[in-house]
């Protein structure tokens, strides 16, 4: 099995304390600056037309969450800028397959930016393979759900998607799927909790960026380490949760300390991932 170096990019973050920029949902800023201050990264959400270049060429990364529909202007300057930059993109293509504008926009931004990672649900990720509409709004649509048997098939689409825009490729799941050339791995920590919070996965995207922002030329390991480190903290909340006898509220507190208080060794020993061979 080839080897990933989960603690090494945990310890790559935390070290140089990337800035992230993030345009994204207002639903879920504040959690998303928070997991990047729990990671040991630090945000910055500018998200006018008229300052995210200047914002741009001061972060490590950029994150562009489509949930922010209504600053798709800014998401071009951004990501245009960015690619000139060469600073990494993220992009969270949130229910992507919804709306005639989501799709539009989604479409516009594959073929205007270059992403570093792009990080979704199942049905959101169709959407992008696919260019079709479909899914339930932000969450995966029941004829999408990441099932054991299916995983081979998720495997492909995150691998089409990945071929298609040169862009590591996170599919979120039950099991996570990180794909990127001819490279597939399936991640099977985490918690069922993490879908009764919202913005788990505009949480992950930003973290995601964090890991590309402090390993910019590991996309893939970069995308696999953000991955591992949210689950096995959402792991370690799901166990307080438990103990305390607390919901989902408590929760979202308990998932971003785990992220603040997650050690190398945890995630060293904690993750669970193989390597898929098709």
């Amino acid at each position: 099995m080839e080897r990933m170096e989960f603690a090494a990019r945990l310890r790559a973050v935390r070290e140089r304390g990337p800035l992230v920029q993030c345009i994204t949902n207002m639903v879920t800023v504040n959690d998303c600056a928070n997991i990047l201050l729990a990671a040991g990264a630090s945000a910055t959400m500018a998200h006018h037309p008229l300052e995210v270049a200047d914002a741009v060429a001061g972060v490590q990364a950029l994150v562009l969450n489509l949930g922010g529909i209504d600053y798709q202007e800014a998401m071009f300057i951004a990501g245009k800028e960015a690619n000139r930059l060469r600073v990494p993109v993220v992009f969270d293509p949130v229910a992507a397959g919804f709306t005639s504008l989501r799709r539009e926009t989604a479409r516009r931004l594959l073929e205007e930016v270059q992403f570093a990672v792009i990080r979704g649900n199942a049905s959101e990720i169709r959407a992008l393979a696919q260019d079709k509409g479909g899914g339930s709004g932000v969450d995966v649509s029941a004829a999408d759900a990441v099932t054991e048997s299916g995983l081979p098939g998720a495997a492909e689409l995150a691998l089409a998607l990945s071929r298609r825009t040169g862009a590591a490729v996170v599919l979120s799941g039950a099991v996570d799927v990180v794909a990127q050339g001819e490279r597939v791995l399936f991640l099977r920590n985490g918690s069922p909790t993490m879908a009764r919070i919202t913005g788990s996965g505009c949480m992950l995207s930003a973290l995601t960026g964090a890991f590309c922002g402090a390993c910019p030329d590991k996309p893939f390991e970069a995308a696999a380490a953000a991955a591992a480190a949210m689950a096995i903290a959402g792991e370690e909340a799901e166990r307080l949760r438990l103990r305390k006898g607390t919901g989902n509220a408590t929760f979202r507190i308990d998932l971003i300390d785990s992220l603040f208080n997650l050690t190398e060794e945890q995630i060293t020993q904690g993750v669970r991932y193989e390597i898929y061979q098709g």
